[in-house]
């Protein structure tokens, strides 16, 4: 893939969070992709549960928003460096909503093929998010 291709790629990945498009973001990612996330507790194998995963986010996060700082390309791969913002008033993980805000950074390190995404790895602070919608509680050191 040429830089310009990779760039319009997440271009159009960051349009469909945006839009809170689980199905456009998830046509962004190969048939048998691999997403590593924290959230999703092990590798989400394929389109349709990479959609899932998403459709999960925009549920329990409505107002989710994506701001990249940084985007490496090197040849197959791409490194999105971001942030990551939303409020828990839908719900996550079969919880009742906090109405809580959360905010962290994130780094989406991505494997490309053929114009789409065949393997990611997301990497943030899971515990630090449950920590921040309230879900879990921390007792001050």
């Amino acid at each position: 893939m040429t830089r310009q291709q990779v760039e319009n790629l997440f271009a159009r990945w960051e349009s469909a969070i945006k839009n809170r498009d689980a199905a456009a973001w998830a046509c962004l990612y190969a048939d048998d992709a691999i997403v590593e996330s924290p959230t999703a507790g092990g590798p989400v194998r394929g389109r349709q549960a990479i959609e899932e995963v998403g459709r999960a986010w925009f549920d329990g996060f409505p107002d989710v928003t994506f701001t990249r700082a940084t985007l490496v390309i090197d040849d197959d791969r791409a490194v999105s460096i971001g942030d990551i913002n939303g409020t828990d008033t839908g719900g996550f993980m079969g919880l009742p909503p906090t109405n809580k805000p959360f905010r962290l950074p994130i780094v989406f390190v991505c494997t490309l093929a053929d114009g789409l995404i065949v393997r990611e790895q997301r990497i943030y602070d899971f515990t630090g998010m449950l920590l921040q919608i309230g879900v879990l509680k921390a007792k001050p050191m």
